[in-house]
């Protein structure tokens, strides 16, 4: 089966991909793609365009949604990394996080990306960004698991509670319930 990770090429599970007989489909591997048909565009591009935002969209958020939308025809699965924690100083140094976790390059293009995978309604694995080591070891089982078995799936899973924001999502309180807190500081 054909995958696609969001963020694209994150080496944390790239070779899962691989090792378990999937392909790894990359909107960013150029070298698939001829100068014509990027000068001349594509109508499912134009359909994208059309469907998911308006035309007037910045020229790096169309760039990757036309390299996106080279793979996302293809794709059978789909592999989604949140968000890293904002408290988070990362475990690795910024290079390494990188590679690991692939860059989270534009956040708008990325929303977009997320939203037409969810569309399509192929099996897609969400993931918590990792803080710990413990967390990077249950990422990699989970993805692991998730592709010896991606025959039998037919949904998302969503095991962490990702939100469109790709951070997992916080309890919500009542209104009440935040004025009794900031009566409480007074």
């Amino acid at each position: 089966m054909n995958v696609v990770v969001v963020p694209d090429a994150a080496m944390i599970v790239i070779p899962l991909i691989e090792k378990n007989g999937h392909t790894y489909l990359s909107p960013s591997s150029f070298s698939k793609y001829d100068n014509n048909d990027i000068c001349e565009g594509n109508l499912s591009f134009d359909n994208l365009i059309s469907k998911y935002s308006t035309d007037e969209i910045p020229s790096g958020v169309k760039s990757r949604l036309f390299l996106f939308s080279k793979v996302i025809n293809k794709a059978d699965a789909a592999i989604i990394l949140g968000k890293r924690p904002g408290n988070s100083s990362g475990m690795y140094g910024a290079l390494n996080e990188l590679i690991l976790f692939g860059s989270s390059s534009c956040n708008n293009a990325k929303i977009l990306e997320i939203k037409i995978i969810e569309d399509f309604k192929i099996p897609t694995l969400k993931l918590a960004y990792p803080t710990t080591q413990k967390q990077i070891i249950d990422l990699i089982k989970r993805t692991d698991y998730f592709l010896k078995n991606l025959d039998e799936i037919d949904s998302s899973v969503n095991e962490d509670n990702l939100g469109v924001d790709l951070t997992p999502k916080r309890d919500t309180f009542s209104v009440a319930h935040l004025s009794k807190i900031l009566d409480n500081l007074i």
